[in-house]
């Protein structure tokens, strides 16, 4: 079937509201164009050199957030879409524009793929879409990801923080990843040794995606992908958890985590923009954790604590 692309400009911090706002309205999918999630050329682990400068043109000036719906859906998406915006507007999440058009099913399910090439993720991570080749050194611990039109890359800054406090935490014993998406961060614990993994999403989509990347990355019996809520159903304790999603829901998170890890085990969150670092923090005090490291980037922050 054919489908309607419909564009929203914003800012960096309203792109994943704006993307979690398309995918209740229906999406079949989502995308973000944000320029500031191209690879750093400062750095000199960057993998700049393998990111075509046509495709760096290519890139809009505003951060765009695109979304795929049937036809059909369009006129009822539209309006509760723009009464949303209209809301969020008092934000300051930039221009909320909106703007449609048609979009051929082969062109859908391949146009995004110009923009995601390998790439350095912490010290040892190198992040590779299946699709692309990349000599690896022996000191290079390959993840491969497809990870389909709605969930994580890699890229954004929260995903980047995760991952350096896995690596500089992780010691052993087994691990929760709450809200996996596409996996990303389950199989770069496996890439260190992590072993009695179970990564969680609520959305069947993620599973199917996170599932298809465990086995791309022949980890399939070291993870475990289950779909549910949260800890919903969850009887079992970790020496490790790492959530990468929103604030509020890691306040929310914090207490009842706790009970799902040994003690002294470790917890890495984020997805928390700098506005609620405060309210974060004051979450996993309360729930008894002591906080041994808050990592920043950008508009981002994560925290690395302890049971």
């Amino acid at each position: 079937m054919d489908y309607t692309e419909v564009t929203v400009s914003t800012t960096t911090l309203g792109s994943e509201i704006v993307s979690d706002l398309m995918m209740r309205l229906g999406a079949t999918g989502t995308q973000i164009l944000d320029r500031s999630d191209l690879p750093d050329p400062s750095r000199p682990t960057a993998s700049w050199e393998l990111m075509d400068q046509s495709v760096i043109d290519a890139m809009p000036e505003d951060v765009q957030v695109k979304a795929w719906f049937a036809p059909e859906e369009l006129p009822k998406v539209l309006s509760s879409l723009r009464e949303q915006l209209a809301l969020l507007s008092r934000e300051g999440f930039g221009a909320l524009s909106v703007s449609t058009q048609g979009v051929k099913e082969e062109d859908w399910a391949e146009n995004w793929k110009q923009y995601y090439k390998p790439f350095r993720l912490g010290e040892h991570m190198v992040v590779k879409p299946t699709w692309e080749h990349w000599d690896a050194s022996p000191s290079d611990l390959i993840i491969e990801i497809d990870p389909g039109m709605a969930f994580g890359t890699g890229t954004h800054e929260t995903t980047a923080m995760c991952v350096q406090l896995i690596e500089k935490y992780y010691r052993g014993g087994s691990l929760l990843d709450v809200g996996t998406g596409s996996g990303i961060l389950a199989i770069a614990a496996a890439r260190l040794g992590a072993r009695g993994i179970v990564a969680v999403d609520i959305d069947p989509d993620a599973v199917r995606v996170a599932k298809e990347n465990v086995a791309h990355n022949g980890l399939e019996n070291a993870i475990e992908v289950r779909q549910g809520d949260l800890l919903q159903g969850l009887s079992q304790r970790f020496d490790f958890a790492v959530a990468n999603i929103l604030a509020p829901v890691i306040c929310m998170l914090a207490a009842p985590l706790k009970k799902h890890l040994t003690p002294g085990g470790r917890f890495v969150c984020s997805g928390i923009i700098a506005e609620a670092e405060g309210d974060v923090n004051a979450a996993l005090l309360a729930a008894g954790y002591t906080i041994d490291e808050i990592t920043r980037k950008g508009d981002w922050v994560a925290f690395a604590c302890r049971a």
